[in-house]
């Protein structure tokens, strides 16, 4: 599943092909017909993510909410495009440009009033401008819950996934099994502060890349991560635990993260 970067630098690069625009929208698998008739001919006047969540906003005061989950994809051409396959649930097309979704594991639209409600659902975003640590601590500090488990909580912090979890445990030195509500508070505002500059530079280069080996121009952009699926830590040489919490794998060593 995309974590939150993935989404944001979706929105990013989508709004100078959509927004400001007319959009033709149609369903061409059909599942989202009714859907794509209430945005099609109407102009997009926003594109903005909520942690692993993407919202078209468009002047009627229609939304388009996409959850991409583990199956969903994103296609973008130039026009002329080529006809969409069978398989697309939408199809959004100005002038320039066509955006294709599929297997999307949610495609609805909202009102006004279901947006607001939907955000109230989530913690803050981790890439929201300004920011909101604070929110997101205050929730940390009063549960009992794992580190680890808070982290993939979704109402706690939006756009955390398996690998940047992993990770930040992992720079932090923090032992993932440690309850929230022992985490001390300057430990959390650091914490917040890595995540938030990791994930930035995760939208910058479009990959996650927690080690501080950044690409130099013109070269290949892949995964860079410090203990994610490997088998022993770089810093002390130690095997990789392995267990399951969150119902997602995690990776962390015994050595480094004893605090």
């Amino acid at each position: 599943m995309p974590e939150g970067h993935t989404i944001h630098r979706a929105a990013q690069d989508q709004r100078p092909m959509l927004v400001g625009k007319r959009i033709a929208a149609t369903s061409p698998q059909g599942r989202f017909a009714d859907g794509a008739a209430m945005i099609d001919g109407r102009t997009c006047v926003a594109i903005d993510a909520l942690g692993k969540h993407l919202l078209y906003h468009f002047d009627s005061g229609e939304h388009l909410h996409i959850h991409l989950g583990l199956a969903g994809r994103i296609y973008r051409s130039a026009q002329p495009a080529d006809p969409p396959r069978d398989v697309v649930r939408i199809r959004m097309e100005s002038l320039s440009h066509v955006i294709d979704i599929t297997g999307p594991a949610i495609c609805e639209i909202l009102t006004d009033a279901e947006l607001a409600a939907f955000r109230m659902k989530y913690g803050p975003d981790l890439l929201a401008e300004p920011d909101e640590p604070e929110r997101a601590i205050a929730r940390i500090r009063k549960s009992r819950s794992p580190i680890a488990t808070l982290l993939m909580n979704q109402q706690v912090i939006s756009g955390i996934g398996n690998i940047y979890r992993t990770e930040i445990l992992w720079l932090l030195g923090l032992n993932p099994f440690m309850r929230g509500c022992d985490v001390p508070e300057e430990t959390l505002h650091k914490l917040w502060a890595e995540m938030r500059a990791l994930m930035q530079i995760g939208v910058k280069y479009n990959s996650i890349i927690t080690n501080g080996e950044l690409p130099a121009a013109g070269q290949d952009i892949q995964e860079r991560v410090n203990i994610y699926a490997e088998a022993a830590c770089p810093t002390c040489k130690s095997e990789i635990g392995v267990t399951k919490i969150s119902a997602r794998t995690l990776y962390y060593c015994a050595r480094c993260q004893s605090v």
